[in-house]
């Protein structure tokens, strides 16, 4: 499909219910009611809404779930139990029955769904606006599952996707800015992850979770929201080895639009992405360094990760929401990819990788 957009990673039940957005609303009115709110940083800077998600054709994202535990004497915000993070996530899975009774959005989870979703896209006789966005349901981080028997409970209200870790410890992982291999509860519930046929994303898992994952999940893999560590030293991001790992294994990378992912001078709360001229092309960037190591165009897409507890102040200074996705069928155009390759990064490749995992 032509102009069509997958994005592989967006927030958005944590922003509906956490930082209280009425998605449904126009970005401009989401911006104004926050206007004298300071709690949060990035009040009054979101870029992401169903509105502008249907002004860009960004019609099927990944959407998550998303509730940490904290252990004691962990300073990251988080939930005190697995149960409490289990009851957050729930809340958030309420939000997306709501917006599919209103018919905002729709969940996909088989491949016969998928192929419905996007022949109602091609529809030329209805008008995008009045179209749902189709979203495959993801659990960042596993901590909220309280044992493994939950994994099979979100199975059956949808979840098609997980990763095992988010920032700091986890439950069954360690993640983003600490280091160690999966706990034992973590090598077990791979296990459950394979059977049930869900699709693992190895974003935020520590290199040592990252080896670990790759001997012992023999599912389709994918990083949802993942850029290059030859250009952002940072553990973070992709090494060119895990790279490697990921293209053998036919997986996706979807780009991240985070500043910091982004240019290595970026720091939170400090830097201003307009001085640092950070723009939507810096990503691709990331991109031709993936695509150098395959050979091919096959392994990349879009992962933004907008409003993932940041807005504006954090994103590329020429991009001011998620349709501005856009963009990058001309910027693609310009940095000399051929047509078939910018489609395969704009909605083929996770297309291809949600085939291989779903049409059986």
């Amino acid at each position: 499909m032509n102009n069509f957009i997958i994005d592989a990673h967006l927030d958005l039940a944590m922003n509906a219910i956490e930082w209280n957005r009425d998605l449904r609303a126009p970005l401009e009115d989401i911006r104004q009611r926050e206007m004298h709110m300071k709690d949060k940083p990035d009040r009054g800077r979101n870029t992401v809404c169903l509105p502008e998600l249907r002004k860009g054709r960004v019609g099927l994202v990944v959407a998550t779930q998303l509730a940490r535990y904290t252990p004691p004497g962990s300073s990251l915000p988080g939930w005190h139990s697995p149960q409490q993070a289990w009851a957050m996530t729930q809340a958030q899975l309420a939000w997306y029955r709501e917006m599919e009774a209103l018919g905002e959005m729709v969940q996909i989870t088989t491949w016969a769904g998928l192929q419905q979703h996007l022949q109602r896209w091609n529809d030329p006789l209805e008008p995008d606006h009045t179209k749902p966005v189709g979203y495959i349901l993801s659990l960042e981080g596993a901590d909220s599952l309280v044992n493994p028997s939950y994994l099979y409970r979100a199975y059956e209200y949808g979840l098609r996707a997980i990763g095992l870790s988010h920032f700091g410890p986890g439950r069954y992982a360690p993640g983003t800015k600490k280091e160690g291999r999966l706990t034992a509860e973590g090598r077990a519930l791979l296990k459950d992850i394979e059977q049930l046929g869900l699709i693992l994303d190895v974003t935020h898992l520590t290199d040592a979770g990252f080896d670990e994952v790759m001997d012992l999940f023999g599912g389709v893999v994918w990083a949802s929201h993942h850029n290059v560590r030859q250009l952002v030293p940072t553990q973070r991001q992709l090494t060119d080895e895990q790279i490697r790992q990921l293209i053998k294994r036919k997986a996706v990378i979807g780009g991240m639009l985070d500043c910091w992912a982004m240019d290595i001078r970026f720091i939170d709360t400090v830097s201003d992405p307009w001085q640092l001229n950070i723009r939507l092309e810096n990503l691709v960037d990331h991109w031709d360094h993936i695509c150098q190591i395959a050979g091919n165009a096959d392994h990349i897409g879009i992962g933004s990760d907008l409003d993932g507890i940041f807005g504006t102040e954090q994103s590329p200074w020429d991009m001011d929401s998620v349709a501005d996705l856009n963009c990058f069928y001309e910027i693609l155009d310009k940095r000399g990819y051929h047509t078939n390759d910018i489609i395969k990064i704009m909605n083929g490749n996770w297309l291809n990788i949600l085939e291989r995992a779903w049409h059986l």
